[in-house]
């Protein structure tokens, strides 16, 4: 009697198909663009269908056709409010990143000065600013120190706790085979210290624009803040709110720009889902 072999039939499994990288590359890009024209839609929405008057909430179209009309005191102002964020913003990681560096390469420094520091951050920047006037009277110099003073901060805790974080294990391993302490924070504390750095100049840049505009506001003769004072004074609402969005649009540069210098000087760590730099364990 033959033996009857019976085969198993072969079962296919459909993977289901995922979709093309290359068009949610361009959809993630787009996404931006889009929801803030459907925010400006709305909005102009909103304020034609409450009837809402200019002087309370300009439209967006009396916001862009302000902004087009004056133009050269518009780019003129926003100009002058760069530069000092910028030169704020440039003092703020040089000596952010340095005393970052001494307080977080040094328990018993970073024990003595963090309760001061966090004291000093508590108090508001505003009320410094009447100070600073007072010290460097009216001009660029009080804008320029405020944007120092409020971006400062971000920069220096990010940098102190990256390099704090680096693990004992590791900083021992490293001196048994002859490494000094500097080459331990130069080879190991700085690399793990970056993702943090990017991560407070992408706060530092936004808050420095928000000081340099205050002082402007409180004792500026030029620049944006100066500029939307002088409008809100003449009621020009329209105006106002065109130098706001340049401001805001200067801040999303700046924005981009840091994040560009970030994917290319991180690129060793790992990328979240989201986007975001986390360092990788191990």
């Amino acid at each position: 009697m033959s033996e009857m072999v019976m085969e198993k039939p072969a079962v296919t499994t459909r993977l289901p198909k995922r979709r093309p990288l290359s068009r949610n590359k361009t959809f993630r890009r787009v996404l931006p663009w889009l929801v803030v024209v459907a925010l400006f839609l709305v909005w102009q929405l909103c304020v034609e269908g409450f009837q809402i008057e200019e002087f309370v909430l300009p439209a967006p179209s009396a916001i862009f056709a302000s902004a087009w009309e004056f133009r050269g005191p518009i780019l003129l102002s926003a100009w002058q409010t760069f530069l000092t964020t910028a030169l704020g913003f440039f003092f703020a990681i040089v000596v952010g990143m340095a005393s970052g560096v001494a307080i977080g390469s040094s328990p018993t420094i970073y024990d003595g000065f963090y309760p001061v520091l966090i004291g000093f951050n508590t108090i508001p920047k505003v009320a410094v600013v009447p100070i600073l006037i007072i010290w460097f009277g009216v001009g660029s110099i009080p804008a320029v120190v405020t944007a120092f003073l409020l971006s400062f901060f971000p920069i220096l805790v990010n940098v102190a706790t990256g390099i704090a974080t680096v693990e004992p294990e590791l900083q021992d391993v490293l001196r048994a085979l002859g490494a000094s302490r500097w080459q331990v924070i130069k080879k190991v504390g700085l690399p793990r210290s970056m993702p943090y750095f990017f991560a407070s100049l992408k706060i530092a840049i936004t808050v420095a624009f928000i000081g340099s505009i205050v002082a402007e506001t409180v004792g500026g003769n030029k620049g944006i803040g100066s500029f939307m004072l002088v409008a809100s004074s003449r009621f020009e609402v329209p105006l106002a709110f065109a130098a706001l969005l340049v401001t805001s649009v200067m801040g999303i540069v700046m924005y981009a720009i840091t994040s560009t210098v970030e994917r290319r000087m991180t690129g060793w760590a790992t990328r979240g889902p989201n986007g975001a730099i986390t360092v990788a364990a191990g």
